[in-house]
């Protein structure tokens, strides 16, 4: 699924007043991590992560691992903060409907 620049927009806008709820650290990209943002998205649908300072790796290239692995969305990456977003499976049960 590929995001139109009016979704993508319009995802950027919810996201802001959301906080991150994943912080990756030293050690990067741990199975934990992974499995920890696949269960948030399960859940939410949209969440925004945080790479700390400390973290060697690039921002870009973390966002991508985590979309592959977590099969989402990376709808944005700025600076150090990434947003995911990964709709329900079930279209009933979806939270965020998306603009055509």
């Amino acid at each position: 699924m590929t995001l139109t620049s009016k979704q993508r927009a319009y995802l950027m806008g919810l996201a802001s007043n959301l906080n991150p709820i994943f912080n990756v650290g030293k050690a990067s990209l741990t199975p934990e991590i992974i499995e920890g943002i696949g269960q948030a998205l399960e859940k939410r649908e949209l969440i925004k992560v945080s790479v700390l300072k400390n973290c060697a790796d690039d921002p870009k290239s973390i966002a991508e691992m985590i979309g592959e692995r977590t099969h989402s969305i990376v709808v944005k990456v700025i600076g150090k903060k990434m947003i995911f977003y990964k709709p329900c499976k079930d279209k009933n049960k979806r939270k965020i409907e998306l603009p055509k």
